[in-house]
């Protein structure tokens, strides 16, 4: 079965080693792989230029906030790294989500490419209500994160990564064209791990997902292409390529 795009398989590994096994293990059913923090930190850039290297999409999920100055230069140089996707958590506000816009494109001009994706957390879906209490914020979850999208949007940003119980709220308020990122999205029967607001592949993309995150229950799967290709043929169920 040919791979497809809106699947995004999280490389959740302490080394290079682990995941690069991974990805040569799941060959061409899977053309799209998220490098969060703890890849990156533990391989930096070697990784990102082996999957680019393996004709593979990379979304760098290193979540960056800071002042708008520190956000705009990281991500600049992160920007050379050739990541098709970054993002930055939406409660860094409008000024750093707009530095950041402005980095990314300004640095992808110089560099004569295309610009990758740049996208906002809006809240971490592995918090649930009582988590969020503590918090003390005035607005229920998901009443925060199409706010929080909205401004992402406002701020220029190409989409939001969110819970997909939020993503036909998400959808809309803030028009087809926005990315709506997802990840929390378990096929029918596999563990909850860490997440949870979650939903099964269809249900995400039914209720206006992009793209689905999905890590574990593909990594961590006995025979992992057959477990990609069961969420393919799944979220090809709901609409085209």
């Amino acid at each position: 079965m040919k791979s497809d795009k809106r699947l995004i398989v999280a490389l959740d590994f302490p080394t290079m080693e682990e995941a690069v096994k991974v990805v040569l293990e799941l060959g061409d059913s899977v053309s799209y792989y998220k490098v969060g923090m703890e890849l990156y930190y533990a391989a930096g850039a070697s990784m990102i230029t082996f999957l680019k290297n393996q004709g593979k999409h990379v979304f760098l999920d290193l979540k960056l906030q800071d002042i708008p100055n520190t956000v705009a230069k990281s991500l600049s140089v992160l920007t050379v790294l050739g990541a098709d996707m970054m993002n930055v958590h939406a409660v860094g506000g409008g000024e750093m989500m707009k530095a950041a816009v402005t980095a990314v494109k300004d640095t992808a001009a110089k560099l004569g490419k295309k610009a990758p994706k740049i996208i906002a957390v809006t809240v971490l879906t592995s918090m649930n209500n009582v988590q969020w209490s503590e918090l003390n914020y005035a607005k229920p979850i998901a009443e925060q994160v199409v706010d929080l999208a909205k401004l992402a949007k406002k701020s220029g940003m190409d989409g939001v990564v969110a819970s997909p119980q939020e993503a036909l709220a998400i959808r809309k308020a803030c028009g087809e064209e926005f990315l709506i990122v997802t990840p929390g999205v378990r096929p029918a029967g596999t563990a909850l791990n860490d997440q949870s607001r979650i939903a099964t592949p269809m249900w995400a993309m039914k209720n206006g997902s992009t793209h689905i995150v999905v890590g574990r229950p593909i990594t961590q799967a006995e025979d992992k292409i057959m477990a990609a290709q069961n969420i393919i043929a799944e979220i090809r169920g709901v609409g085209n390529e």
